[in-house]
Protein backbone atom coordinates (compact mmCIF):
# COMPACT_ATOMS: atom_id res chain seq x y z
CA UNK A 1 0.00 0.00 0.00
CA UNK A 2 1.15 3.52 -0.74
CA UNK A 3 0.86 6.07 2.01
CA UNK A 4 -0.46 9.60 1.98
CA UNK A 5 0.70 12.23 4.44
CA UNK A 6 -0.72 12.36 7.96
CA UNK A 7 -3.29 10.09 9.58
CA UNK A 8 -6.74 9.32 8.25
CA UNK A 9 -9.45 10.34 10.69
CA UNK A 10 -13.20 9.78 10.49
CA UNK A 11 -15.56 7.72 8.39
CA UNK A 12 -15.10 7.16 4.67
CA UNK A 13 -17.78 7.53 2.00
CA UNK A 14 -18.08 5.25 -1.02
CA UNK A 15 -17.02 6.46 -4.46
CA UNK A 16 -19.85 4.37 -5.90
CA UNK A 17 -17.29 2.06 -7.52
CA UNK A 18 -16.35 -1.10 -5.54
CA UNK A 19 -12.98 -1.44 -7.28
CA UNK A 20 -11.93 2.15 -6.54
CA UNK A 21 -13.17 1.79 -2.95
CA UNK A 22 -10.95 -1.28 -2.62
CA UNK A 23 -7.93 0.63 -3.94
CA UNK A 24 -8.61 3.46 -1.48
CA UNK A 25 -9.11 1.10 1.45
CA UNK A 26 -12.78 2.01 1.92
CA UNK A 27 -13.55 5.16 -0.04
CA UNK A 28 -13.05 8.93 0.23
CA UNK A 29 -12.78 11.29 3.16
CA UNK A 30 -16.07 13.26 3.24
CA UNK A 31 -16.32 17.03 2.82
CA UNK A 32 -13.17 17.33 0.73
CA UNK A 33 -12.38 18.35 -2.84
CA UNK A 34 -11.12 15.69 -5.29
CA UNK A 35 -9.92 15.72 -8.89
CA UNK A 36 -10.65 13.09 -11.55
CA UNK A 37 -8.42 13.79 -14.55
CA UNK A 38 -7.96 12.13 -17.91
CA UNK A 39 -8.15 12.67 -21.65
CA UNK A 40 -11.59 12.72 -23.32
CA UNK A 41 -13.05 9.21 -23.44
CA UNK A 42 -11.10 7.92 -20.43
CA UNK A 43 -14.25 7.38 -18.32
CA UNK A 44 -14.35 10.43 -16.02
CA UNK A 45 -18.03 11.22 -16.55
CA UNK A 46 -19.07 7.61 -15.91
CA UNK A 47 -17.01 7.42 -12.70
CA UNK A 48 -18.40 10.77 -11.53
CA UNK A 49 -21.99 9.67 -12.16
CA UNK A 50 -21.33 6.52 -10.10
CA UNK A 51 -20.22 8.78 -7.24
CA UNK A 52 -23.45 10.79 -7.38
CA UNK A 53 -25.73 7.77 -7.86
CA UNK A 54 -24.23 6.21 -4.73
CA UNK A 55 -25.18 9.35 -2.81
CA UNK A 56 -28.70 9.30 -4.28
CA UNK A 57 -29.09 5.66 -3.20
CA UNK A 58 -28.26 6.76 0.33
CA UNK A 59 -30.92 9.46 0.24
CA UNK A 60 -28.46 12.35 -0.16
CA UNK A 61 -29.01 15.44 -2.28
CA UNK A 62 -26.55 15.33 -5.17
CA UNK A 63 -25.73 17.83 -7.90
CA UNK A 64 -24.07 17.48 -11.32
CA UNK A 65 -22.95 20.83 -12.77
CA UNK A 66 -22.00 20.48 -16.41
CA UNK A 67 -20.20 23.18 -18.34
CA UNK A 68 -19.26 21.01 -21.31
CA UNK A 69 -21.85 18.26 -21.87
CA UNK A 70 -25.55 18.89 -22.27
CA UNK A 71 -28.15 17.33 -20.00
CA UNK A 72 -29.40 15.29 -22.97
CA UNK A 73 -25.89 13.82 -23.46
CA UNK A 74 -25.71 12.88 -19.79
CA UNK A 75 -29.13 11.27 -20.00
CA UNK A 76 -27.97 9.20 -22.97
CA UNK A 77 -24.92 7.98 -21.00
CA UNK A 78 -27.21 7.02 -18.12
CA UNK A 79 -29.67 5.17 -20.38
CA UNK A 80 -26.90 3.12 -21.96
CA UNK A 81 -25.75 2.07 -18.50
CA UNK A 82 -29.30 1.36 -17.35
CA UNK A 83 -29.20 4.15 -14.75
CA UNK A 84 -32.02 6.34 -13.47
CA UNK A 85 -30.86 9.95 -13.01
CA UNK A 86 -34.08 11.08 -11.34
CA UNK A 87 -32.26 11.34 -8.00
CA UNK A 88 -29.47 13.46 -9.50
CA UNK A 89 -30.05 17.17 -10.07
CA UNK A 90 -28.30 18.19 -13.29
CA UNK A 91 -27.56 21.87 -13.97
CA UNK A 92 -26.39 22.75 -17.46
CA UNK A 93 -24.18 25.84 -17.64
CA UNK A 94 -22.47 25.84 -21.02
CA UNK A 95 -20.74 29.25 -21.30
CA UNK A 96 -21.84 31.47 -24.17
CA UNK A 97 -19.49 33.09 -26.67
CA UNK A 98 -20.16 36.46 -25.07
CA UNK A 99 -18.99 35.17 -21.72
CA UNK A 100 -15.81 33.77 -23.27
CA UNK A 101 -15.01 37.15 -24.82
CA UNK A 102 -15.76 39.15 -21.70
CA UNK A 103 -12.77 40.33 -19.63
CA UNK A 104 -13.33 39.53 -15.97
CA UNK A 105 -11.09 40.77 -13.20
CA UNK A 106 -10.97 38.16 -10.45
CA UNK A 107 -9.23 38.85 -7.16
CA UNK A 108 -9.11 36.90 -3.94
CA UNK A 109 -8.36 39.33 -1.13
CA UNK A 110 -10.78 37.66 1.28
CA UNK A 111 -13.62 35.14 0.81
CA UNK A 112 -16.23 37.83 1.49
CA UNK A 113 -14.59 40.20 -0.98
CA UNK A 114 -14.04 37.60 -3.73
CA UNK A 115 -15.14 38.86 -7.10
CA UNK A 116 -15.79 35.66 -9.04
CA UNK A 117 -16.58 35.33 -12.72
CA UNK A 118 -20.16 35.03 -13.84
CA UNK A 119 -20.06 31.27 -14.31
CA UNK A 120 -18.35 30.68 -10.99
CA UNK A 121 -20.90 32.87 -9.23
CA UNK A 122 -23.75 30.90 -10.83
CA UNK A 123 -22.20 27.64 -9.63
CA UNK A 124 -22.01 28.87 -6.06
CA UNK A 125 -25.57 30.24 -6.16
CA UNK A 126 -26.98 26.91 -7.32
CA UNK A 127 -25.01 25.00 -4.68
CA UNK A 128 -26.45 27.26 -2.00
CA UNK A 129 -29.97 26.70 -3.35
CA UNK A 130 -29.74 22.89 -3.59
CA UNK A 131 -27.48 22.39 -0.55
CA UNK A 132 -26.13 19.03 -1.79
CA UNK A 133 -23.80 16.65 0.05
CA UNK A 134 -22.11 15.54 -3.20
CA UNK A 135 -21.22 17.75 -6.17
CA UNK A 136 -19.55 17.06 -9.52
CA UNK A 137 -18.28 19.94 -11.68
CA UNK A 138 -17.64 18.94 -15.31
CA UNK A 139 -15.26 20.24 -16.50
CA UNK A 140 -12.51 22.56 -15.35
CA UNK A 141 -11.35 23.21 -18.91
CA UNK A 142 -14.29 25.62 -19.33
CA UNK A 143 -13.31 27.52 -16.18
CA UNK A 144 -9.75 27.59 -17.48
CA UNK A 145 -10.98 29.26 -20.68
CA UNK A 146 -13.01 31.82 -18.74
CA UNK A 147 -10.10 32.65 -16.46
CA UNK A 148 -7.90 33.41 -19.50
CA UNK A 149 -4.63 32.91 -17.61
CA UNK A 150 -3.25 30.44 -15.07
CA UNK A 151 -3.19 32.92 -12.17
CA UNK A 152 -6.88 33.79 -12.45
CA UNK A 153 -7.72 30.14 -13.01
CA UNK A 154 -5.92 29.10 -9.81
CA UNK A 155 -7.69 31.85 -7.89
CA UNK A 156 -11.05 30.64 -9.15
CA UNK A 157 -10.35 27.04 -8.10
CA UNK A 158 -9.06 28.21 -4.71
CA UNK A 159 -12.21 30.28 -4.26
CA UNK A 160 -14.31 27.21 -5.06
CA UNK A 161 -12.35 25.15 -2.56
CA UNK A 162 -12.72 27.79 0.14
CA UNK A 163 -16.44 28.06 -0.53
CA UNK A 164 -16.99 24.32 -0.20
CA UNK A 165 -14.75 24.11 2.87
CA UNK A 166 -17.49 25.80 4.86
CA UNK A 167 -20.16 23.32 3.72
CA UNK A 168 -20.73 19.63 4.46
CA UNK A 169 -20.14 18.72 0.83
CA UNK A 170 -17.80 16.34 -1.05
CA UNK A 171 -16.76 17.76 -4.41
CA UNK A 172 -15.36 15.98 -7.47
CA UNK A 173 -13.83 18.18 -10.16
CA UNK A 174 -13.34 16.73 -13.65
CA UNK A 175 -10.46 17.85 -15.85
CA UNK A 176 -9.97 16.62 -19.43
CA UNK A 177 -6.28 17.66 -19.44
CA UNK A 178 -6.66 19.71 -22.61
CA UNK A 179 -4.46 22.46 -21.18
CA UNK A 180 -1.20 22.80 -23.05
CA UNK A 181 0.72 23.38 -19.83
CA UNK A 182 1.08 20.63 -17.25
CA UNK A 183 -1.35 22.02 -14.71
CA UNK A 184 0.00 20.42 -11.53
CA UNK A 185 -1.36 23.29 -9.43
CA UNK A 186 -4.68 21.43 -9.38
CA UNK A 187 -2.92 18.53 -7.66
CA UNK A 188 -1.72 20.76 -4.84
CA UNK A 189 -5.18 22.25 -4.34
CA UNK A 190 -7.04 18.92 -4.35
CA UNK A 191 -7.33 16.57 -1.38
CA UNK A 192 -6.97 13.63 -3.76
CA UNK A 193 -6.26 13.03 -7.45
CA UNK A 194 -7.37 10.05 -9.59
CA UNK A 195 -5.93 9.67 -13.10
CA UNK A 196 -7.80 7.75 -15.81
CA UNK A 197 -6.03 6.67 -19.00
CA UNK A 198 -7.05 5.13 -22.29
CA UNK A 199 -4.32 3.22 -24.14
CA UNK A 200 -4.39 2.10 -27.75
CA UNK A 201 -2.28 -0.99 -28.41
CA UNK A 202 -1.14 -2.19 -31.82
CA UNK A 203 -3.91 -4.81 -32.07
CA UNK A 204 -7.10 -5.52 -30.16
CA UNK A 205 -9.41 -3.42 -28.04
CA UNK A 206 -8.19 -0.28 -26.32
CA UNK A 207 -7.08 -0.70 -22.71
CA UNK A 208 -8.12 1.56 -19.87
CA UNK A 209 -6.40 1.94 -16.54
CA UNK A 210 -6.67 4.01 -13.38
CA UNK A 211 -4.12 5.34 -10.93
CA UNK A 212 -4.55 7.13 -7.62
CA UNK A 213 -1.87 9.82 -7.76
CA UNK A 214 -2.53 11.36 -4.36
CA UNK A 215 -4.78 11.00 -1.33
CA UNK A 216 -3.97 13.13 1.70
CA UNK A 217 -3.85 11.28 5.02
CA UNK A 218 -4.99 8.01 3.45
CA UNK A 219 -3.43 4.65 2.61
CA UNK A 220 -4.10 3.46 -0.91
CA UNK A 221 -2.84 0.82 -3.33
CA UNK A 222 -0.44 2.59 -5.65
CA UNK A 223 0.35 1.90 -9.28
CA UNK A 224 -1.87 1.37 -12.30
CA UNK A 225 -5.06 -0.72 -12.10
CA UNK A 226 -6.76 -2.07 -15.23
CA UNK A 227 -10.38 -1.09 -15.77
CA UNK A 228 -13.12 -1.48 -18.35
CA UNK A 229 -16.30 0.45 -19.18
CA UNK A 230 -19.23 -1.96 -19.40
CA UNK A 231 -23.01 -1.60 -19.26
CA UNK A 232 -23.71 -0.68 -15.66
CA UNK A 233 -20.59 1.40 -15.10
CA UNK A 234 -16.85 0.99 -14.76
CA UNK A 235 -15.27 -2.26 -13.65
CA UNK A 236 -11.99 -1.53 -11.89
CA UNK A 237 -9.61 -4.44 -11.30
CA UNK A 238 -7.39 -3.55 -8.34
CA UNK A 239 -3.81 -4.64 -8.84
CA UNK A 240 -3.31 -7.98 -7.10
CA UNK A 241 -0.98 -7.76 -4.09
CA UNK A 242 -0.45 -11.33 -2.91
CA UNK A 243 0.80 -10.33 0.56
CA UNK A 244 -2.69 -9.01 1.37
CA UNK A 245 -4.26 -12.48 1.02
CA UNK A 246 -3.46 -15.56 3.06
CA UNK A 247 -5.53 -18.57 4.06
CA UNK A 248 -4.55 -21.36 6.44
CA UNK A 249 -4.67 -24.74 4.69
CA UNK A 250 -3.28 -28.27 4.98
CA UNK A 251 -0.45 -28.95 2.55
CA UNK A 252 -1.45 -32.52 1.69
CA UNK A 253 -1.11 -34.13 -1.73
CA UNK A 254 -3.50 -33.48 -4.58
CA UNK A 255 -3.03 -36.68 -6.63
CA UNK A 256 -3.42 -36.80 -10.41
CA UNK A 257 -5.38 -40.06 -10.32
CA UNK A 258 -2.63 -41.75 -12.36
CA UNK A 259 -0.35 -44.01 -10.29
CA UNK A 260 2.58 -43.71 -12.69
CA UNK A 261 2.46 -39.90 -12.81
CA UNK A 262 2.04 -39.65 -9.02
CA UNK A 263 5.04 -41.95 -8.57
CA UNK A 264 7.12 -39.66 -10.79
CA UNK A 265 6.03 -36.68 -8.68
CA UNK A 266 6.86 -38.39 -5.40
CA UNK A 267 3.21 -38.79 -4.45
CA UNK A 268 1.64 -35.94 -6.40
CA UNK A 269 1.55 -32.16 -6.22
CA UNK A 270 1.13 -30.58 -2.80
CA UNK A 271 -1.63 -28.05 -2.27
CA UNK A 272 -0.37 -24.51 -2.56
CA UNK A 273 2.16 -25.40 -5.27
CA UNK A 274 2.27 -24.96 -9.02
CA UNK A 275 3.58 -27.08 -11.87
CA UNK A 276 4.83 -25.98 -15.27
CA UNK A 277 4.00 -28.37 -18.11
CA UNK A 278 6.47 -27.58 -20.87
CA UNK A 279 6.97 -29.13 -24.28
CA UNK A 280 6.37 -28.73 -28.02
CA UNK A 281 2.89 -28.29 -29.51
CA UNK A 282 0.66 -31.38 -29.50
CA UNK A 283 2.82 -33.46 -27.17
CA UNK A 284 0.06 -33.80 -24.54
CA UNK A 285 0.40 -30.92 -22.07
CA UNK A 286 -3.29 -29.96 -22.19
CA UNK A 287 -4.36 -33.60 -21.96
CA UNK A 288 -2.21 -34.03 -18.86
CA UNK A 289 -3.88 -30.98 -17.32
CA UNK A 290 -7.34 -32.40 -18.17
CA UNK A 291 -6.40 -35.65 -16.42
CA UNK A 292 -5.60 -33.66 -13.30
CA UNK A 293 -8.85 -31.70 -13.57
CA UNK A 294 -10.98 -34.87 -13.79
CA UNK A 295 -9.13 -36.39 -10.82
CA UNK A 296 -9.91 -33.23 -8.83
CA UNK A 297 -13.59 -33.46 -9.85
CA UNK A 298 -13.62 -37.07 -8.66
CA UNK A 299 -12.52 -35.83 -5.21
CA UNK A 300 -15.19 -33.12 -5.25
CA UNK A 301 -12.62 -30.33 -5.78
CA UNK A 302 -13.53 -27.55 -8.18
CA UNK A 303 -11.28 -26.71 -11.13
CA UNK A 304 -11.10 -23.45 -13.07
CA UNK A 305 -9.83 -24.05 -16.60
CA UNK A 306 -8.77 -20.89 -18.44
CA UNK A 307 -8.25 -21.57 -22.14
CA UNK A 308 -6.44 -18.95 -24.19
CA UNK A 309 -5.91 -21.09 -27.25
CA UNK A 310 -8.86 -23.52 -27.58
CA UNK A 311 -12.63 -23.41 -27.41
CA UNK A 312 -15.02 -25.41 -25.26
CA UNK A 313 -15.83 -27.87 -28.06
CA UNK A 314 -12.16 -28.71 -28.62
CA UNK A 315 -11.59 -29.25 -24.91
CA UNK A 316 -14.62 -31.56 -24.59
CA UNK A 317 -13.56 -33.53 -27.68
CA UNK A 318 -10.04 -33.90 -26.31
CA UNK A 319 -11.44 -35.24 -23.04
CA UNK A 320 -13.63 -37.75 -24.89
CA UNK A 321 -10.60 -38.98 -26.86
CA UNK A 322 -8.98 -39.69 -23.49
CA UNK A 323 -12.03 -41.60 -22.25
CA UNK A 324 -12.91 -38.74 -19.88
CA UNK A 325 -16.51 -37.52 -19.67
CA UNK A 326 -15.99 -33.81 -19.04
CA UNK A 327 -19.55 -32.55 -19.65
CA UNK A 328 -21.15 -33.91 -16.43
CA UNK A 329 -18.33 -32.34 -14.38
CA UNK A 330 -18.96 -29.03 -16.15
CA UNK A 331 -22.71 -29.24 -15.58
CA UNK A 332 -22.15 -29.92 -11.86
CA UNK A 333 -19.83 -26.92 -11.61
CA UNK A 334 -16.82 -29.08 -10.72
CA UNK A 335 -14.95 -27.98 -13.85
CA UNK A 336 -15.49 -24.30 -14.65
CA UNK A 337 -14.38 -23.57 -18.20
CA UNK A 338 -13.71 -20.04 -19.42
CA UNK A 339 -12.31 -19.12 -22.80
CA UNK A 340 -10.11 -16.02 -22.73
CA UNK A 341 -9.67 -13.72 -25.71
CA UNK A 342 -6.25 -12.11 -25.17
CA UNK A 343 -7.05 -9.34 -27.65
CA UNK A 344 -10.01 -8.19 -25.53
CA UNK A 345 -8.97 -8.86 -21.93
CA UNK A 346 -6.37 -7.01 -19.89
CA UNK A 347 -4.08 -8.89 -17.47
CA UNK A 348 -5.70 -7.09 -14.53
CA UNK A 349 -9.14 -8.35 -15.53
CA UNK A 350 -7.80 -11.89 -15.90
CA UNK A 351 -6.20 -11.81 -12.43
CA UNK A 352 -9.50 -10.49 -11.01
CA UNK A 353 -11.43 -13.38 -12.59
CA UNK A 354 -8.98 -15.95 -11.17
CA UNK A 355 -9.27 -14.37 -7.73
CA UNK A 356 -13.10 -14.47 -7.91
CA UNK A 357 -13.06 -18.14 -8.86
CA UNK A 358 -10.95 -18.92 -5.81
CA UNK A 359 -12.62 -16.59 -3.28
CA UNK A 360 -16.25 -16.95 -4.35
CA UNK A 361 -16.44 -20.34 -6.08
CA UNK A 362 -14.01 -22.28 -3.89
CA UNK A 363 -11.78 -23.44 -6.76
CA UNK A 364 -8.92 -25.72 -5.63
CA UNK A 365 -7.22 -26.34 -8.99
CA UNK A 366 -6.42 -23.66 -11.59
CA UNK A 367 -5.29 -24.54 -15.12
CA UNK A 368 -3.90 -21.80 -17.37
CA UNK A 369 -3.70 -23.12 -20.91
CA UNK A 370 -1.54 -21.60 -22.14
CA UNK A 371 0.98 -19.07 -20.97
CA UNK A 372 1.68 -18.31 -24.62
CA UNK A 373 -1.84 -16.90 -24.90
CA UNK A 374 -1.42 -15.02 -21.62
CA UNK A 375 1.76 -13.47 -23.01
CA UNK A 376 -0.25 -12.13 -25.95
CA UNK A 377 -2.62 -10.41 -23.51
CA UNK A 378 0.20 -8.20 -22.28
CA UNK A 379 0.64 -4.84 -24.01
CA UNK A 380 4.15 -4.84 -22.56
CA UNK A 381 5.69 -8.27 -22.04
CA UNK A 382 8.32 -6.95 -19.63
CA UNK A 383 5.81 -7.13 -16.80
CA UNK A 384 4.48 -10.63 -17.52
CA UNK A 385 6.82 -12.27 -15.03
CA UNK A 386 5.93 -9.77 -12.27
CA UNK A 387 2.18 -10.19 -12.78
CA UNK A 388 2.47 -13.97 -12.95
CA UNK A 389 4.58 -13.96 -9.77
CA UNK A 390 1.85 -12.10 -7.85
CA UNK A 391 -0.87 -14.38 -9.23
CA UNK A 392 1.03 -17.59 -8.40
CA UNK A 393 1.88 -16.32 -4.92
CA UNK A 394 -1.77 -15.49 -4.29
CA UNK A 395 -2.90 -18.95 -5.44
CA UNK A 396 -0.21 -20.61 -3.32
CA UNK A 397 -1.35 -18.73 -0.21
CA UNK A 398 -4.90 -19.95 -0.84
CA UNK A 399 -3.78 -23.60 -1.01
CA UNK A 400 -4.64 -23.88 -4.71
CA UNK A 401 -2.81 -26.24 -7.06
CA UNK A 402 -1.92 -24.43 -10.30
CA UNK A 403 -1.02 -26.03 -13.63
CA UNK A 404 0.68 -23.80 -16.19
CA UNK A 405 0.88 -24.97 -19.79
CA UNK A 406 3.72 -23.54 -21.88
CA UNK A 407 4.28 -24.47 -25.51
CA UNK A 408 7.84 -24.33 -26.77
CA UNK A 409 8.83 -23.13 -30.21
CA UNK A 410 9.30 -26.01 -32.65
CA UNK A 411 8.09 -29.61 -32.49
CA UNK A 412 11.18 -31.75 -33.06
CA UNK A 413 14.85 -31.06 -32.65
CA UNK A 414 16.07 -28.26 -30.35
CA UNK A 415 13.11 -26.36 -28.89
CA UNK A 416 12.96 -23.06 -27.08
CA UNK A 417 10.46 -21.46 -24.72
CA UNK A 418 9.10 -17.94 -25.39
CA UNK A 419 9.78 -17.05 -21.74
CA UNK A 420 11.43 -18.63 -18.73
CA UNK A 421 9.08 -19.24 -15.82
CA UNK A 422 10.92 -22.25 -14.45
CA UNK A 423 12.29 -20.33 -11.47
CA UNK A 424 8.74 -19.39 -10.41
CA UNK A 425 7.53 -22.98 -10.70
CA UNK A 426 7.49 -25.43 -7.81
CA UNK A 427 7.57 -28.35 -10.25
CA UNK A 428 8.53 -28.62 -13.91
CA UNK A 429 7.33 -31.52 -16.08
CA UNK A 430 9.12 -31.76 -19.40
CA UNK A 431 7.30 -33.54 -22.25
CA UNK A 432 9.18 -34.54 -25.39
CA UNK A 433 8.78 -36.42 -28.66
CA UNK A 434 11.26 -39.17 -29.39
CA UNK A 435 11.71 -41.64 -32.21
CA UNK A 436 12.20 -45.38 -32.01
CA UNK A 437 11.89 -48.05 -34.70
CA UNK A 438 10.28 -45.64 -37.14
CA UNK A 439 7.60 -44.43 -34.73
CA UNK A 440 7.12 -41.10 -32.98
CA UNK A 441 6.62 -41.58 -29.25
CA UNK A 442 6.27 -39.36 -26.22
CA UNK A 443 8.41 -39.17 -23.10
CA UNK A 444 7.99 -37.31 -19.83
CA UNK A 445 10.33 -36.40 -16.99
CA UNK A 446 10.08 -34.37 -13.79
CA UNK A 447 13.10 -32.09 -13.96
CA UNK A 448 12.28 -30.10 -10.81
CA UNK A 449 10.15 -30.42 -7.69
CA UNK A 450 10.81 -27.89 -4.99
CA UNK A 451 8.66 -29.41 -2.27
CA UNK A 452 10.13 -32.91 -2.00
CA UNK A 453 11.26 -36.10 -3.67
CA UNK A 454 10.65 -36.82 -7.33
CA UNK A 455 11.83 -39.44 -9.78
CA UNK A 456 14.90 -38.61 -11.83
CA UNK A 457 13.89 -41.04 -14.57
CA UNK A 458 12.39 -40.58 -18.03
CA UNK A 459 9.20 -42.47 -18.78
CA UNK A 460 7.27 -43.03 -21.97
CA UNK A 461 3.59 -42.12 -21.89
CA UNK A 462 0.66 -42.66 -24.21
CA UNK A 463 -2.63 -40.84 -24.64
CA UNK A 464 -5.70 -42.66 -25.90
CA UNK A 465 -9.06 -44.15 -24.94
CA UNK A 466 -7.44 -45.62 -21.86
CA UNK A 467 -6.52 -42.09 -20.84
CA UNK A 468 -2.98 -41.33 -19.73
CA UNK A 469 -0.80 -44.43 -19.61
CA UNK A 470 2.65 -44.02 -18.07
CA UNK A 471 5.26 -46.68 -18.77
CA UNK A 472 8.21 -47.91 -16.72
CA UNK A 473 11.42 -45.84 -16.45
CA UNK A 474 13.54 -45.76 -19.62
CA UNK A 475 17.28 -45.86 -19.00
CA UNK A 476 18.78 -45.95 -22.48
CA UNK A 477 18.20 -42.34 -23.50
CA UNK A 478 20.55 -39.65 -24.65
CA UNK A 479 20.12 -36.06 -25.83
CA UNK A 480 16.95 -35.36 -23.82
CA UNK A 481 18.11 -32.04 -22.37
CA UNK A 482 19.54 -31.02 -25.73
CA UNK A 483 16.05 -31.30 -27.18
CA UNK A 484 16.81 -34.28 -29.43
CA UNK A 485 15.98 -37.35 -27.30
CA UNK A 486 17.15 -40.62 -28.79
CA UNK A 487 16.28 -44.03 -27.34
CA UNK A 488 19.13 -46.50 -27.75
CA UNK A 489 17.64 -49.46 -25.90
CA UNK A 490 16.28 -52.73 -27.26
CA UNK A 491 12.66 -51.62 -27.06
CA UNK A 492 11.57 -53.97 -24.26
CA UNK A 493 10.51 -51.27 -21.71
CA UNK A 494 8.50 -49.36 -24.32
CA UNK A 495 4.73 -49.39 -24.16
CA UNK A 496 3.05 -51.80 -26.56
CA UNK A 497 0.18 -51.15 -28.95
CA UNK A 498 -0.79 -48.40 -31.32
CA UNK A 499 -0.92 -44.92 -29.87
CA UNK A 500 -3.99 -42.80 -30.50
CA UNK A 501 -2.90 -39.32 -29.48
CA UNK A 502 -5.35 -36.94 -27.92
CA UNK A 503 -3.10 -33.87 -28.27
Amino acid sequence: MQHGSGQQIGKRISTGNPGLDDILGGGLDPDRLYLYEGRPGAGKTTLALEFLLEGARRGERVLYITLSESQRELQLVAERHGWDLSGVEVIEMAPSEAMLEQEQEITLLHPAEAELGQTTRLILDRVEQVNPSRVVIDSLSELRLLAQNSLRYRRQVLALKQFFANRNCTVVLLDDMTSSEGDLQLHSISHGVVLLEQLVIDYGAERRRLRVIKMRGMDFRGGFHDMKIVRGGIEVYPRLVASEHHTIFTGDFAPSGNPGLDMMLGGGLERGTNALLIGPAGVGKSSLALTYAMAAAGRGDRTALFAFDEGRGTIVARAQALGLDLLPAMEQGLVMFQQIDPAEMSPGEFASIVRRRVDEDGVRLVVIDSLNGYLNAMPDGRFLILQMHELLTFLAQQGVVTLLVLAQHGMVGPVDAPLDLSYLSDAVLMLRYFEHAGRVRRAMSVVKKRSGYHEQSIREFQLGQRGLVVGPPLTDFRGVLAGVPTYTGDGMPLLPGEEHAAG
